[in-house]
C-alpha cells in the first residue's frame, strides 16, 4: 500500500482539521501501509497512580489508525471509527511520549482495518495493542 501523503502533509492536515488536539500528536514516519507517531504526554494524560490513562492510550491508537488510513487514501477527513478493541498490557511511563506503530492490514472500498502497538518511549515491550476498523467516505466526499 503505497502512501500518498508524507509525514509533513499528515501533520499539516491534523493542524488544519483537528486544531483542538493537533499539538498533542506528531507523525514521525510514513511507510507502505504503516506509520509511527507519538502522543506528547503531559500531566493532563495521567490517571491516579501516575500512569498514562486508558482514554489517552485509546486516543493515540485511534488517531494512528486514522492517520495510517489517510496516508494511503489521501486527506478525507470524514473517515470514522466503526470498531475498536484495545488490550492494555503494561503500565506506561508517565511524562514520556507514547509511541504508536500502526499497520494497515486491509484497505477496502468501504472499510480499513488497522493494528496498532503502543509503546512508552524507551520501553521495548508494548504497553497496549489495538485493532481498529474505519468506515471510509465515498470518493466524492472529503
Amino acid at each position: 500500500m503505497t502512501p500518498v501523503m508524507t509525514a509533513e502533509e499528515l501533520n499539516a492536515f491534523m493542524s488544519e482539521v483537528f486544531k483542538q488536539v493537533a499539538d498533542e500528536f506528531n507523525v514521525d514516519h510514513v511507510g507502505a501501509g504503516e506509520v509511527t507517531m507519538r502522543l506528547l504526554t503531559s500531566d493532563k494524560h495521567l490517571r491516579p497512580g501516575g500512569t498514562i490513562s486508558g482514554p489517552s492510550m485509546f486516543g493515540l491508537a485511534d488517531v494512528a489508525a486514522y492517520i495510517v488510513t489517510l496516508s494511503v487514501i489521501g486527506p478525507r477527513a470524514l473517515a470514522v471509527t466503526t470498531n475498536c478493541s484495545i488490550d492494555f498490557m503494561r503500565k506506561p511511563a508517565a511524562n514520556v511520549p507514547l509511541i504508536a506503530k500502526a499497520r494497515l492490514l486491509k484497505l477496502g472500498k468501504q472499510l480499513s482495518v488497522t493494528d496498532v502497538l503502543l509503546f512508552s518511549e524507551g520501553m521495548e515491550e508494548p504497553v497496549a495493542r489495538a485493532s481498529l476498523t474505519y468506515a471510509l467516505p465515498p470518493p466524492h466526499v472529503n
